[in-house]
């Protein structure tokens, strides 16, 4: 499915509410709450932070499916169709940036 069709897809879910759409403020604030909890997802798994007894297991997946949501809505409000911001977006480092990285030689293909 395209970014397109899953805006259209939260598009029509939010749109029975009165308010579909939160400020773009209130908005972003969301997702970046959201890429926070990714952070602590990671943080738990790899970085030095003990995750407590009592918490409930990790969930990375839905983290990663929340934060997609919140930056749907964003891009919604905002007018913003996310095909084509990704097509600048791989447009920009295979072009600008082809060259900024290591690359792998022929023995580690």
């Amino acid at each position: 499915m395209s970014l397109a069709a899953y805006q259209k897809q939260v598009d029509d879910f939010l749109q029975p509410y009165a308010t579909p759409y939160w400020s773009p403020l209130s908005e972003f604030a969301q997702l970046a709450e959201e890429v926070g909890e990714i952070g602590r997802v990671l943080n738990h798994k790899y970085g030095d932070k003990v995750k407590k007894a009592s918490e409930a297991p990790d969930d990375l997946t839905g983290e990663l499916g929340d934060t997609l949501f919140a930056l749907i809505c964003l891009a919604n409000h905002e007018n913003i169709n996310l095909d084509d911001a990704f097509e600048q977006f791989m447009h920009k480092v295979s072009t600008r940036d082809v060259d900024r990285y290591d690359k792998k030689g022929p023995d580690n293909v």
